[in-house]
């Protein structure tokens, strides 16, 4: 058994973490202080090792199943922005389809991620609204991360992410969604509702995967 007193929280950095669950790949934490739930850090992959998973990821522009999935993002995003935007594609992949999908409604999208479109300038600029789909989940320190972006929108500019949410322990268990060793943390619907409240942000779940946190003014709190 791992010692959390060796661990802080990625999103809060609280250092109030109890065991949430242990499989035979890995022992879950969870963060008692905003409830984020992560894989232990011991069980991290390599870079390497995570880009290889990401590589062999189908994400085909043309593909009209991807396209339906990521309506429940594009959808309630465009019906919010005027013409014309620009935005940015955070942690695009390999196959930028819903940045096509925005482009295609007449807006501008800069892509940015990691391994397929590290652009640092493009995170110097100011945007009108921040995607970022089935992303948070890979982040180590989502704070730094979500800060990071939040600072690249002016009020009542929206940053939409998608990702799964954890409900309980016993679905946890049985969550296809852990099982991915490229997913280390976790969140629930308690966890973005106190994001939000240290950032000043409205919150918005639309569906079972959707959050839009947008800024009601430009402090940062969550120092």
């Amino acid at each position: 058994m791992q010692d959390s007193t060796l661990i802080s929280c990625g999103l809060c950095l609280g250092e109030q973490l109890e065991t949430y669950h242990q499989d035979k790949h890995r022992l879950y934490w969870q963060c008692q202080c905003c409830h984020l739930v992560m894989a232990d850090p011991n069980s991290r992959l390599t870079p390497a090792q995570e880009k290889a998973i990401y590589d062999s990821h189908e994400n085909d522009l043309e593909d009209a199943g991807y396209r339906r999935f990521l309506t429940r993002v594009s959808e309630p995003l465009i019906a919010r922005l005027s013409k014309p935007s620009l935005g940015l594609d955070f942690g695009c992949g390999p196959g930028p389809l819903l940045a096509k999908m925005l482009e295609e409604a007449g807006h501008q999208v800069s892509l940015f991620d990691l391994y397929y479109a590290n652009i640092p300038e493009v995170l110097k600029q100011q945007y009108d609204f921040i995607v970022s789909t089935e992303v948070v989940e890979h982040l180590a320190k989502p704070r730094q991360v979500l800060q990071q972006l939040l600072a690249l929108l002016d009020c009542g500019q929206p940053l939409v992410l998608m990702t799964k949410l954890v409900i309980d322990k016993s679905r946890f268990a049985n969550w296809h969604y852990k099982n991915d060793l490229t997913h280390i943390s976790f969140f629930s619907q308690k966890t973005f509702a106190y994001f939000a409240a240290q950032q000043d942000c409205d919150l918005e779940f639309i569906g079972n995967d959707v959050i839009i946190l947008t800024k009601r003014n430009t402090r940062q709190n969550f120092e």
